[in-house]
């Protein structure tokens, strides 16, 4: 298999699209040819999370329509690879989450590759998001493929289990939790004197960036462009 369809999500393609041309450099790279379906829209999740269930499988039918034909999806985004593999199954009984998979997931387990050729000299930590830790099972799996990078020093955050407190609406329903949620994130991640966060989600470094901005500490960054870096 050498033809793989890229979802990029809606946070990326509206805010972050250096992620996805990331993801295109780093699956070219490794032999990969990389179709875009220009008729890909929202999975979904912020509707399934708020109580639109009819909005939510509306759209789940357009990715099932768009993706259908790829024996391969890959996205980098563990948040919204989750809402395809556990919700859609309720919504539209699809089995379609099988063949979706997050990057480090497509990059470890079916291209089989831990170094991909990256090149990145500086410090970099890294944070784990709760929808690829807890819903996907990430794992280590990023981190494998960050300590494969040339000339990176990674170091450990403190309490990186714990969640940023962003959460989609969470962050906006219970704003002084979600707030101090952010600030312990924000206080460990300048602990570490990283030069950048790493994380496999732009929503949460969204989310962490802004407070970051406000009391210092590491560039967030996702790692995807980490791992494009060229050596």
């Amino acid at each position: 298999m050498k033809r793989v369809g890229l979802f990029i999500t809606c946070v990326n393609d509206a805010l972050y699209p250096e992620t996805p041309k990331a993801v295109v450099q780093i699956l070219e790279r490794l032999g990969y040819e990389v179709d875009f379906p220009a008729a890909q829209t929202c999975c979904g999740q912020m509707h399934a999370n708020s109580g639109y269930q009819e909005d939510a499988r509306t759209l789940a039918r357009s990715f099932e329509e768009v993706f259908g034909g790829y024996d391969a999806v890959v996205t980098p985004s563990g948040s919204c690879a989750a809402m395809v593999r556990d919700q859609y199954p309720h919504l539209t009984g699809s089995g379609l989450g099988a063949r979706v998979h997050e990057l480090s997931e497509f990059l470890l387990d079916v291209a089989g590759v831990e170094d991909v050729g990256a090149r990145f000299p500086h410090r970099v930590t890294y944070h784990p998001t709760c929808h690829g830790t807890r819903a996907l099972g990430l794992g280590d799996k990023p981190v494998r493929l960050l300590r494969a990078v040339r000339d990176i020093e990674l170091v450990e955050l403190p309490a990186a289990d714990q969640c940023c407190g962003f959460g989609g609406t969470f962050a906006l329903k219970n704003s002084e939790v979600s707030s101090a949620m952010l600030a312990d994130k924000c206080r460990n991640a300048a602990a570490t004197g990283a030069e950048y966060l790493a994380a496999a989600d732009n929503s949460c470094l969204t989310h962490i960036g802004g407070g970051l901005t406000r009391a210092g500490g590491p560039r967030p960054v996702h790692y995807a462009e980490i791992l494009a870096s060229a050596a």
